[in-house]
């Protein structure tokens, strides 16, 4: 999912599929693909059902590696411009959500949508650094069955608890939890998580890989590395222009303008949907995976929501409050 583009855009949302591989373990079992491809047609079929994207990746459609320059580019692009972007992986547990997105970055591996976004941001602010000032910061979150976690915080991988035989995090005695709030003029904001500066690559990657490792993971029948929480790793870049003077050919400095923009790009990794009766889940897991879905479907009704055209011009409710994922994308989320 996109949001907030360019106005010369037709459409604020727009949704691709990815189709991944098998897997060697999937061969194995003599698993094949149940997905095929229409040809010339961004469009694929699953028996006698029929479904359309924007874009379709993988298998016999385009190539993943158009990926980021069709769908993701043109909204770093936007970043520069001030406005807001969301990109969003969903999709069954174990399908390639955040080997597509990067989330599990690590060692400088460069696979993924968020180390060619942060590849991008940097080259193209090399490119304009002697007319404009800029200023990226980045943070880092989880939500976990409904709790906001900071993945950048030195002691969030630090304490942990069993249940069933299952680890999983739990807060830091003496340090409140993350509170979501909104400001008078409708920021949402996040109390009391870490928004750290950064001046290089190299700065960010780190903070990128040092999240990723303390995000919340567990073992299912579906995936031995599955996913519990949903992660948004958000970029905010600050930019300071020096405009022309209002008159051609005045070369004063001193009568220069400045503008002022502020544009943040929330990049998600959302939990795997899942069914407790093929995941195998019980106890802790189970619990997550209930929280997981009740988070997706909140997710799902605001999308609807807001794509119902007929109903948002009559002003119907979308109910960005369902959820604390909702809740954080709520400006992204407005058209």
């Amino acid at each position: 999912m996109e949001g907030s583009p360019a106005p010369t855009e037709d459409c604020c949302v727009k949704v691709a599929v990815h189709i991944r591989p098998l897997l060697g373990d999937e061969r194995l079992l003599g698993c094949k693909d149940c997905v095929t491809v229409v040809s010339g047609k961004p469009q694929v079929q699953i028996g006698t059902h029929s479904f359309t994207f924007d874009h379709v990746y993988g298998s016999t459609g385009s190539p993943p590696s158009a990926m980021f320059e069709e769908c993701v580019a043109p909204l770093v692009d936007g970043l520069f411009q001030g406005y807001n972007a969301t990109v969003l992986a969903y999709g069954q547990t174990g399908s390639g959500k955040t080997y597509t997105m990067g989330t599990s970055f690590k060692d400088g591996c460069q696979t993924g949508l968020i180390p060619q976004v942060m590849n991008t941001l940097f080259s193209k602010i090399e490119t304009m650094k002697h007319q404009t000032e800029f200023q990226l910061q980045v943070s880092f979150i989880e939500i976990l069955k409904e709790e906001v976690r900071d993945l950048l915080d030195p002691a969030s991988g630090n304490k942990s608890e069993t249940s069933n035989g299952h680890v999983g995090k739990v807060n830091v005695p003496g340090k409140p939890p993350i509170q979501i709030r909104e400001t008078s003029n409708g920021v949402i904001t996040l109390a009391g998580s870490t928004e750290v500066n950064v001046r290089t690559l190299k700065e960010m990657a780190g903070y990128l890989e040092q999240g990723s490792l303390n995000r919340a993971t567990g073992s299912t029948n579906m995936n031995n590395q599955s996913s519990r929480s949903h992660a948004i790793f958000t970029i905010t870049l600050e930019q300071m222009r020096k405009l022309n003077p209002a008159f051609p050919g005045d070369n004063n400095l001193s009568d220069m303008t400045e503008e002022y923009l502020c544009a943040k790009l929330h990049l998600v990794d959302l939990a795997g949907s899942e069914r407790a009766k093929r995941t195998g889940s019980d106890g802790l897991r189970f619990k997550e995976g209930v929280h997981i879905n009740r988070g997706l479907l909140a997710l799902g009704n605001v999308i609807s929501a807001l794509g119902d055209e007929k109903k948002r011009k009559e002003g119907v409710h979308v109910p960005y409050r369902d959820s604390k994922l909702t809740r954080l994308l709520q400006v992204q989320c407005t058209f």
